[in-house]
């Protein structure tokens, strides 16, 4: 008899699991309401062999299906590109063109860049390619992929999803004052150009390139810098972390503006937000290479480039450098947040992450070393403007390089306002793109933990998430609210979120097991990862998390702003703030634990059921594995 004609099956056991193998002349949908009566094996290696009765089954190809996507189909990518401009605008953001550049030539110029990629190797880039790899296989979110994971590590999901919060409640601030920023630029006269605002104080200084009646003095201060910490965060008018003050309306409604956009670019899911991203993840390339070609043409410019890129290979025996190279690259890449495996979970099955992988990652990276180009040249130029060292000019890390410097040295430019409307305009599409990913990992592991109640509500949860973050963001637009933002971004995404990644990795290589993910891969992308990758995600991820974990622990963070001390009791709430996502972890334990019959080995395996087609390219045959834990 044809084997297309017939139907068998057959049940056998391997590793405490039953599984069963269908062949039919039907659909997989069918199949699920059909008796069959033999079997195909499958061997530990996960190779298709043929089964007893002799069926040839090579040249087949395996799709694993969960039982659950076959009655309510899950929403994919309208283009492969929409995901890719998805991942590198989450990768690339804010951090990329204000803290590498620093970081860079803080630590050895151009030599950085050894550490720097080395830790991007062996760290940085299998951490990502894992994510990306899970939320494709497993088409879930941070939350509910971990029943069929390690279900007693579900508090992960849940620590991730609070840690999403915390940044979410801080990070779109920044784009609120680019914001207005941006819509001060249109003034004839950009009003950090001068210092006869109402704002001003005696001790601002305006430099002009060439003008010797001016001179720049250790109590100068420059109109960019009071415009930014006197008119747009308006810190005189707050003490301090203890008394902020009231509510400031003009960075309130930039704020609303920004969440609005978000809103209506996320609502729709990634239909909408697919299509968002092909302007917020391109503008800013198109940015950085307009002001590379004007900041090269600069008086001062090359001065600023061989500061970042003249190595200095002595740093490399510092320990500092290593550590900072395996942070920069942690946090630029960004596994942990829950975005790659939400962002993946909509990808077609058999799409080659693999690849997806190392292109996001090596674009990622070279988006940092050209955002360093154009800093350094803005940099050397105001090192000739101010008969300054580059050194003294790039003292600044963080917000203040954007908002001071380079507003600063735009100011200076012919046609000032067309190169500050852009620099702007890209400062807020690189924070959109990683807002739009951002949310959208706590949206996608809400509605697929509860798909029962929140699953034909996507736009009520949406419109909720957003106004939530609105409301918890509003501390930070407070007269006071920068010293909010500095703690947050301090505490709430330091350790506790590196803590929740080695957790993640640990979970997925040793008790999941490396050689079962390993053979998830084969059958979602036909070949099998390499020996590389297994070592990383089983011994060195592990040991590049600890690394840094470590680095932070042992260091005490001293945190200040613009000359303001952080008060003690600061460090122990930000502690409180750092921890308070882990509780996730244990608490879930305890109550897993506690509501589930079997030994700790046994409820740390998932019980849930899954299927996978195998289908022959000769006779179109569909066989089906349907497996079940048994106790």
């Amino acid at each position: 008899m044809d084997c297309c004609e017939s139907e068998r099956r057959e049940a056998f056991h391997e590793n405490d699991r039953q599984l069963s193998v269908a062949q039919a002349d039907s659909t997989p949908r069918l199949l699920l309401n059909r008796g069959h009566t033999s079997s195909a094996q499958i061997p530990r290696d996960g190779r298709v062999s043929p089964g007893s009765q002799g069926h040839d089954l090579r040249g087949a190809r395996m799709l694993l299906v969960e039982q659950a996507s076959l009655s309510q189909s899950r929403k994919t990518w309208r283009k492969k590109m929409d995901f890719l401009l998805s991942v590198i605008g989450y990768a690339v953001d804010l951090g990329n063109v204000w803290r590498f550049p620093y970081i860079c030539y803080q630590n050895g110029g151009g030599a950085f860049l050894l550490p720097y990629l080395l830790m991007a190797l062996f760290g940085g880039v299998p951490l990502f390619y894992m994510e990306l790899a899970l939320g494709q296989f497993h088409q879930s979110g941070c939350i509910s992929i971990w029943k069929h994971i390690c279900p007693i590590f579900k508090g992960i999901g849940f620590s991730i999803c609070v840690i999403g919060l915390y940044i979410a409640f801080y990070y779109n601030t920044v784009m609120a004052w680019a914001m207005y920023y941006l819509l001060s630029s249109f003034q004839t006269t950009l009003p950090w150009a001068t210092c006869f605002n109402t704002w001003n104080t005696a001790n601002c200084t305006h430099l002009t390139p060439g003008n010797p009646n001016t001179s720049w003095t250790n109590g100068s201060t420059s109109p960019a810098e009071e415009f930014y910490i006197r008119h747009i965060l308006q810190l005189h008018l707050s003490p301090g972390l203890h008394e902020l003050g009231a509510v400031n309306w003009q960075l309130a409604l930039c704020l609303l503006l920004i969440f609005t956009v978000v809103y209506f670019s996320i609502w729709k899911g990634v239909k909408t937000s697919g299509k968002v991203v092909w302007l917020t993840a391109t503008l800013p390339y198109l940015v950085l290479l307009v002001l590379l070609i004007r900041g090269a043409t600069l008086p001062g410019a090359w001065r600023g480039v061989v500061y970042y890129l003249k190595p200095d290979w002595w740093k490399l025996l510092s320990t500092t450098v290593w550590v900072d190279a395996a942070v920069q690259i942690f946090f630029s890449l960004g596994p942990g947040f829950g975005v790659l495996l939400a962002l993946a979970s909509y990808n077609p099955f058999h799409n080659n992450c693999y690849k997806d992988a190392l292109l996001t990652s090596s674009i990622n990276c070279l988006t940092s070393m050209l955002s360093g180009l154009v800093i350094f040249t803005v940099l050397g130029y105001m090192a000739e403007v101010r008969q300054q060292g580059v050194d003294a000019v790039a003292r600044d890390i963080g917000p203040s390089l954007l908002f001071i410097i380079c507003a600063e040295a735009i100011a200076s430019m012919p046609a000032a306002n067309f190169f500050a409307i852009i620099f702007f305009l890209m400062i807020i599409t690189l924070g959109l793109d990683s807002t739009f990913a951002g949310l959208e990992g706590l949206i996608t592991a809400m509605l697929d933990e509860y798909p029962q109640v929140l699953g034909r509500r996507r736009e009520w949860v949406v419109l909720g998430l957003v106004c939530l973050c609105y409301l918890g963001a509003l501390s930070t637009v407070c007269y006071g609210g920068a010293y909010i933002v500095k703690l947050l971004e301090e505490y709430a995404t330091g350790p506790a979120l590196i803590a929740v990644v080695f957790l993640e990795i640990a979970a997925v290589s040793w008790f999941y097991g490396t050689s079962r993910f390993c053979r998830d891969v084969q059958v979602m992308l036909g070949f099998l990862p390499g020996q590389f990758w297994r070592v990383c995600w089983r011994a060195i991820c592990p040991c590049f998390l600890l690394f840094i974990l470590g680095s932070f622990l042992a260091s005490p963070l001293e945190i200040k702003l613009f000359g303001y001390l952080y008060p003690p009791w600061s460090a122990i709430l930000g502690y409180i703030i750092g921890a308070s996502p882990l509780i996730c972890v244990p608490c879930y334990m305890v109550y897993y634990l506690l509501s589930t019959r079997g030994t700790f080995r046994q409820v740390s395996e998932s019980r849930e059921k899954f299927n996978i087609f195998i289908t022959n390219s000769v006779c179109e045959t569909w066989y089906m594995i349907h497996s079940t834990q048994i106790f």
